[in-house]
């Protein structure tokens, strides 16, 4: 592997086609904080909505902010229904491609996921669920995951995944917190070749949470499970044939919660973060097509779980939106052996990697070698995020799996943003171990512990001056504390 000189700049793939090149940032970005109401809601036109919003931007309960106050839509009238109308060239594209870890698949057009969602939303309403109850997810990485989480959705009903690899405590809190009716898990879950034992840790958690009417569980590692009379119910004898494949959207007010996502509790119990549904929308739709530069026919492969804010917006809600194909993967990225990514994205011609940089860093230890048997000439960029991703693995990234043309994308964003909030793109200069630039519609500052703005080059607390449409709306149930949700971190590196 020849070396790169890590104090250079290096510049990525040319690309004149794409959605944020060096000129484009400029005026885009000083569009964006020059007259944000008027640049948000040239965003907003860019989706669909039931009823246009009457205000942008509503900041007379700051720091609760609102967004497109008065408008109403719904992210499966945006990511599946608009898809599907007679006529549309994406009906028949694949929206969704599915692979296990024992290497079973499933592939689903933006018809059949569209269908697939509608049944169990009718499911659902058969159940007695209705807009604004809350359910919990939790299960490993399977289409029913998102599935679950687009019925929910298209019917006003709000989700909160949780991480298939948490305990029984971890998902009981968040269960409790949310006051879930209902929780969607499965049997068990594949990882490193072992069963995850999924059911009977919902099985306690629901014991011990009141609210809790039902659970749902799909049949996925078909060990024997104990079934409780009158409270669980299989997912495959729910959604039988005479379930009808038509349900309607349900038009939500964007203020509307969405969903919640629960923070890991470093600092003390969850926190639930609330995200409401027209500023999230916007907020992704745009983000995400300046960062990851989506374009018609591409297939992004994010390796991240719905347990995360990264699985929301990368994995489902971001590209279903943009009309491109998703590859959901079940299990470990190095069962059974260390090249199962990289032969994922020769098999499906992957042309958008998105990954953490912990995964980037445990198969690099492995050489070149395993990524060097795949064609990996698909690849067109390649992105990370969760950490900083250091200069040693950044090359590494960029010479091996990119083969030393295929840019990398570093961004930073946390759980109370959404999507990327500092990322490089596509057709700018990128400096290995920098996560670059602000997205358009940020607006940044490096404070010492006063709050005073300080000098290029000195250590300091990163701070989001200005608000933006898919920031955090509260904590669920818990709004004297979403004031002092920290939406910034202490720099020790090189922006």
């Amino acid at each position: 592997m020849s070396s790169i000189d890590l104090t250079q700049i290096r510049p990525p793939l040319p690309d004149a086609a794409a959605n944020a090149n060096l000129r484009d940032y400029d005026a885009i970005y000083k569009r964006s904080i020059e007259d944000p109401e008027g640049f948000w809601a040239e965003q907003a036109r860019e989706l669909e909505w039931y009823a246009p919003w009457d205000q942008v931007l509503d900041a007379s309960a700051a720091p609760f902010y609102k967004w497109f106050v008065g408008g109403r839509t719904n992210v499966v009238l945006n990511a599946l229904d608009r898809h599907v109308r007679l006529g549309s060239p994406r009906r028949n594209q694949l929206a969704l491609i599915w692979e296990g870890e024992p290497g079973d698949t499933r592939q689903f057009t933006y018809l059949d996921l569209h269908r697939e969602v509608c049944r169990f939303a009718n499911v659902l309403i058969a159940l007695g669920l209705k807009k604004g109850d809350r359910v919990a997810i939790y299960m490993g990485r399977v289409p029913e995951q998102a599935i679950a989480m687009l019925a929910c959705a298209k019917l006003g009903i709000v989700h909160t995944v949780v991480y298939g690899g948490l305990s029984v405590e971890a998902l009981r809190s968040r269960v409790a917190d949310a006051q879930a009716r209902l929780i969607i898990t499965a049997d068990g879950g594949w990882l490193n070749g072992k069963i995850v034992a999924l059911k009977s840790i919902a099985d306690e958690a629901a014991r011990a949470t009141p609210s809790v009417e039902k659970l749902i569980v799909v049949k996925r590692t078909a060990q024997e499970v104990a079934m409780q009379p009158g409270r669980d119910l299989w997912w495959h004898a729910l959604m039988t044939p005479a379930v009808s494949a038509q349900c309607e959207t349900v038009p939500l007010d964007a203020e509307d919660l969405f969903f919640t996502i629960y923070t890991s509790g470093s600092t003390g119990a969850p926190k639930g973060i609330a995200h409401t549904v027209g500023g999230y929308l916007v907020d992704v739709h745009a983000a995400l097509k300046w960062v990851l530069d989506f374009k018609p026919g591409d297939t992004l492969f994010c390796t991240s779980d719905a347990g995360w804010i990264v699985g929301h917006s990368i994995v489902l809600y971001g590209p279903l939106m943009a009309g491109i194909t998703t590859v959901m993967y079940e299990g470990a990225p190095g069962f059974p052996n260390p090249e199962r990514w990289w032969t994922i994205i020769e098999k499906y011609g992957v042309t958008l990697f998105f990954t953490a940089p912990t995964g980037v860093r445990g198969l690099m230890r492995f050489g070149d070698e395993p990524p060097q048997r795949h064609d990996l000439s698909s690849l067109r960029l390649l992105a990370c995020a969760g950490e900083p991703l250091n200069p040693e693995a950044w090359r590494w990234f960029y010479e091996v799996i990119g083969r030393g043309v295929t840019p990398v994308v570093d961004n930073w964003w946390q759980t109370e943003t959404s999507r990327p909030m500092i990322a490089g793109f596509i057709s700018m200069p990128i400096k290995p171990g920098s996560c670059c630039r602000p997205v358009p519609g940020v607006v940044l500052d490096i404070v010492d512990d006063e709050g005073r703005s300080l000098p290029p080059g000195q250590e300091g607390a990163l701070v989001i001056k200005t608000p933006w449409p898919g920031m955090l709306r509260t904590i669920y149930r818990d709004p004297r504390n979403a004031t002092s949700i920290s939406t910034g971190q202490d720099i020790r590196e090189s922006i």
